[in-house]
């Protein structure tokens, strides 16, 4: 039977999801394939692992979750702990492929993955697109990614007056049954990943689990049960406890939902219970995001590389001693050390934190941006490349801030933690 093969890769969601709805128009018989790549498990230029328990476990449940919403509407996910390039290739030929549709990805080492799968294919097309925005390539008014401005603000403007989100794509609906191979995949666990296992620090503010489902859930709860969207850009800052921010960013970051249905759910919010400033912040921070992908689309590797999109030099260090204190805590700043000990516990960090550990890292320090960023993308639950790398680059001065701001931790202290609940809460282990 011909064959279309959706290649899930950071799309991870059935709704809303252009090469799952692609491959089901083409009339073909349609199964879908994650790989755990090796690759994504290794130790990296820096000394970290790519992806460490928090994020690893987030995604197991991402892809099981997948697996049974994919089988409730009749496709086969197939799930495998190996490189994309060896897997896909045999798939082809036991299954009779004749299409593969994926999500488009641009990152050198994603787009490397890409590459070394194409070269593997003769006689089948592969199918890309650009799925992870909210105002898709197509629909900015700039007629090239070289044309993206370098300050985010006229981004921002140009595109809120003059660009357009698409609509969400239609439901899907179940396939025949016979669509569904008789074939079973085993679900890589922390341990065959080379990550030790763990338990949920009680303290973490994001307790949730991986998944389209959850993904749903915690935005329903957070719009809907609780209407704190009303109140979103007044707490946003906050450090302590679920609901101080949407937290939606882990799941946006590995697509489980959408940037598209997060922004139609909050039109629909703003027409049924209230619009305001804090609704609409949740739609600037998409923006935001959206920003720092097309800041990637322009500039490629810079991104990665020591003098940022700036190519701007520092004397950058590069201390162990430093590396250590930071990571574990041991810095001269009480704020500083309990953020990076929440991020070492839970693989979460607020914005606020994430902020002035950077500013602390790159601006006081002096400590080469990169390791920070490494340290980040191994660690965070919600780890995006385009936003975490552009923020780190943003941050150390090498990037889209026009001021370059270096913030005062000690007055940072003071303006969102002044009753020291935060500090408490991670450098004496006390519980809420």
């Amino acid at each position: 039977m011909d064959t279309a093969l959706v290649w899930f890769r950071n799309n991870l969601r059935v709704q809303d999801n252009s090469s799952l709805s692609n491959a089901i128009a083409s009339g073909k018989r349609v199964i879908g394939l994650y790989s755990f790549d090796p690759r994504q498990f290794q130790i990296g230029d820096f000394g970290f692992k790519k992806t460490e328990k928090y994020r690893a476990q987030f995604l197991i449940e991402t892809v099981q979750n997948l697996k049974k919403n994919l089988n409730n509407l009749n496709i086969t996910l197939i799930v495998t702990h190996e490189h994309p390039e060896i897997t896909i290739p045999e798939l082809i030929d036991q299954h009779n492929i004749s299409e593969i549709y994926s999500q488009k990805e641009w990152a050198s080492e994603e787009n490397e993955v890409t590459l070394a799968v194409e070269k593997k294919l003769s006689n089948v097309k592969h199918h890309t697109y650009y799925d992870q925005f909210l105002f898709h390539p197509e629909d900015i008014p700039f007629d090239t990614f070289g044309d993206i401005p370098q300050v985010f603000t006229q981004f921002r403007k140009k595109c809120e007056k003059e660009g357009s989100v698409q609509p969400l794509q239609e439901k899907i609906e179940a396939l025949p049954s016979k669509n569904l191979l008789d074939e079973e995949s085993d679900m890589p666990n922390l341990q065959e990943l080379g990550l030790d296992t763990f338990i949920k620090d009680q303290r973490s503010a994001f307790p949730w689990k991986g998944g389209e489902d959850e993904a749903w859930n915690r935005l329903n709860d957070y719009f809907w049960n609780t209407k704190k969207l009303q109140y979103y850009k007044k707490t946003r800052n906050g450090l302590v406890g679920e609901d101080y921010s949407s937290k939606l960013s882990a799941w946006l970051a590995n697509g489980s939902i959408s940037a598209r249905q997060i922004y139609w759910e909050v039109k629909k919010f703003e027409n049924e219970i209230i619009s305001n400033q804090d609704t609409y912040w949740l739609i600037f921070e998409l923006i935001w995001r959206d920003y720092f992908k097309y800041v990637s689309l322009k500039h490629g590797n810079d991104l990665f590389k020591i003098g940022g999109i700036l190519n701007k030099e520092y004397d950058w260090k590069r201390n162990d001693k430093a590396e250590r204190e930071w990571i574990n805590g041991n810095t001269t700043y009480d704020f500083v050390n309990a953020n990076m000990i929440e991020l070492k516990e839970t693989g979460w960090m607020s914005n606020r934190g994430r902020q002035n550990v950077a500013s602390f890292w790159a601006k006081e320090q002096q400590q080469d941006w990169r390791v920070g960023a490494a340290y980040f993308e191994s660690m965070l639950i919600d780890y995006d490349v385009h936003s975490n790398w552009a923020n780190w680059m943003y941050n150390a001065g090498v990037g889209n801030d026009p001021r370059d701001r270096k913030f005062n931790i000690k007055r940072q202290q003071e303006m969102y933690d002044g009753n020291g609940k935060f500090v408490r809460l991670w450098t004496q282990n006390e519980l809420f």
